[in-house]
């Protein structure tokens, strides 16, 4: 039966890896974020306030599309990131910081509750908890250039802006992996109590 699984949590928790172990391990297909392609992200890292809106009305706008393409999917999808974290978690703390003004964060929350209105939600969220230690060590591990600069105080923010968006999102069953104690890629104890775990809900 067809599925629509979205794995969700801060950067570097491991999102793409497990992504591409669902797809490997269970023949799904992947959904991976825009991230490449947003055209303001080397500038918003420079200067969140001026790019900030502009960057975030890009991933909205492309994650929107490919959420609605996800239907057109003749099996199941597993998708990284979702718009959800885009609008609630992404967004949100630029507004919170001060780096979008209310006028424009307004208008980018009035047209993410016109499209989460018409999206069919996930069958299952999986978010990944991770410490923001084990994250900035995984940034600096991957060695995007865009992510270097970005200051522990800005993915603090994050998390807690995580933790507070999936103790109130209801749209679908949630499973909560803890990424940074729990190995399942190496550690075949955690990878069978992964499998366990996400079968329930297959």
């Amino acid at each position: 039966m067809k599925k629509f699984l979205a794995v969700a949590g801060n950067m570097g928790v491991g999102k793409t890896s497990m992504v591409e172990f669902l797809c490997h391990r269970y023949g799904f297909e992947p959904v991976y974020e825009p991230f490449a392609d947003n055209p303001y992200l080397d500038d918003f890292y420079q200067d969140m306030r001026r790019w900030g809106f502009h960057s975030q009305l890009y991933f909205l706008t492309h994650k929107f599309r490919l959420h609605m393409n996800l239907n057109e999917s003749p099996g199941t999808v597993v998708q990284d990131r979702t718009i959800y974290e885009d609008a609630e978690i992404f967004a949100t703390n630029l507004y919170r910081g001060r780096k979008i003004d209310k006028r424009d964060f307004g208008l980018y929350m009035e047209l993410y509750e016109t499209m989460r209105r018409a999206l069919q939600p996930p069958d299952l969220m999986i978010y990944l908890r991770c410490s923001v230690r084990a994250i900035r060590r995984r940034i600096k591990a991957r060695g995007r250039p865009s992510e270097q600069a970005i200051p522990p105080s800005y993915l603090r923010r994050l998390n807690d802006l995580y933790e507070e968006w999936i103790a109130r999102y209801d749209l679908s069953p949630v499973m909560i992996w803890d990424s940074e104690r729990m190995d399942y890629l190496t550690d075949l104890v955690d990878r069978i109590e992964f499998q366990r775990s996400i079968e329930r809900f297959l």
